[in-house]
């Protein structure tokens, strides 16, 4: 399933569609949000490396993290750093997001950071900000009709220098923007209210949530059986995904993910009893058009209300048409013919009494047009 997503986000979006977009929703009780991050970027920049991504390159916009980090990360992946300039940029938000060591003349950026990275002198300013990430992706791709992937690791920490208005609209604008193949951000859901949560996931097309491997640990229990879950807490997760297609539909998928030092891993879920039951309840679409011997008998028991019911006698039920013997009669009739002239003769019946008979006058004579 994280390979489904790494894909989707490859794939990119059509042309005059927005770009897919990812929210990563994590919380303390399930910390693991920024390895997801670190995995979805690795694969992405290893589709890129191979010419397999609709992207050319990628903008991470750093919030929680300092451009050394993924430079140790693009290292550890056994990537060349000296010439990653050419296919990733890193806006710094991190170090200096206020501009505060500006003003002290500060500056600690190694040659191999400041290669790759651009500082962002006032976070609060979204509007600098979104041209910030659009020039820094046009160095990459280019004027033309290159497209690049824009990663930004945490859009809590922004949250706390702007509105939500402020940052969907920077959000929104990314996605809509021409050259932007796609874009995914990191949000710690716990530290905001659900309105701000529904928000961002409204924005995007695919949103991964974790959640804890053990749900809850009651307190009467053994302690070192409470310490047994705190642990598997630790380091294991339930990575639930919904996918938002274009015709509308959603789709449901859930892995357990286990962090180790070696990095993140994903498995397949196997559900519990009472998943398995809550399935099985669902209620099912298909149903058969045929009737059952047992099913006809019965339904040739009910009454309906406009049948006449006879003391004894044969039900009759009139239905606008005369009865067998009268039509059959009819029918003879009508299609006697003469031998001499070839021609036939048609009979009219009226079905009802109160049906008036047919007139040579026009109805509408007396109307003046």
């Amino acid at each position: 399933m994280a390979d489904t997503i790494c894909r989707t986000l490859r794939d990119g979006g059509l042309e005059g569609e927005h770009a897919p977009a990812l929210t990563i929703k994590d919380s303390i009780a399930t910390p693991f949000g920024l390895d997801v991050f670190t995995h979805v970027l690795t694969q992405l920049s290893n589709y890129i490396l191979a010419g397999k991504s609709q992207s050319r390159g990628i903008v991470i916009v750093g919030f929680c993290r300092s451009p050394s980090f993924y430079v140790d990360l693009l290292k550890g992946g056994g990537i060349d750093v000296t010439t990653a300039h050419k296919w990733i940029q890193i806006l710094d938000c991190y170090t200096d997001p206020l501009g505060w060591k500006v003003k002290l003349n500060i500056e600690d950026l190694s040659q191999e950071t400041s290669v790759l990275s651009t500082s962002c002198k006032d976070v609060r300013d979204l509007d600098n900000l979104y041209s910030s990430i659009i020039e820094l992706g046009k160095v990459l791709v280019g004027q033309g009709k290159g497209r690049f992937t824009v990663a930004i690791d945490l859009v809590s920490e922004m949250l706390r220098h702007a509105s939500i208005t402020s940052v969907a609209g920077l959000l929104s604008n990314l996605r809509s923007h021409g050259q932007v193949s796609s874009i995914f951000w990191l949000l710690h859901s716990d530290l905001h209210e659900a309105r701000v949560t529904n928000v961002l996931e409204y924005l995007s097309s695919i949103v991964a949530s974790l959640e804890p491997f053990t749900r809850s640990m009651t307190a009467h229990r053994g302690d070192l059986e409470n310490l047994s879950l705190l642990e598997q807490n630790l380091r294991k997760g339930r990575f639930n995904v919904r996918f938002k297609r274009r015709n509308g539909r959603v789709r449901v998928m859930c892995e357990e993910l286990l962090v180790e030092l070696s990095g993140i891993s994903f498995t397949p879920v196997l559900l519990s009893e009472d998943e398995i039951i809550n399935q099985r309840l669902l209620p099912k679409v298909q149903f058969n058009l045929h009737l059952s011997e047992k099913e006809q008998t019965e339904r040739a028991k009910v009454v309906l209300p406009f049948e006449h019911q006879g003391n004894g006698e044969p039900v009759q039920i009139y239905d606008g048409r005369r009865s067998l013997n009268e039509d059959t009669l009819v029918s003879t009739q009508s299609l006697q013919t003469d031998g001499n002239s070839g021609k036939g003769q048609i009979i009219y019946f009226r079905d009802s009494d109160d049906e008036m008979p047919d007139s040579d006058e026009d109805p509408d004579d007396d109307l003046d047009i």
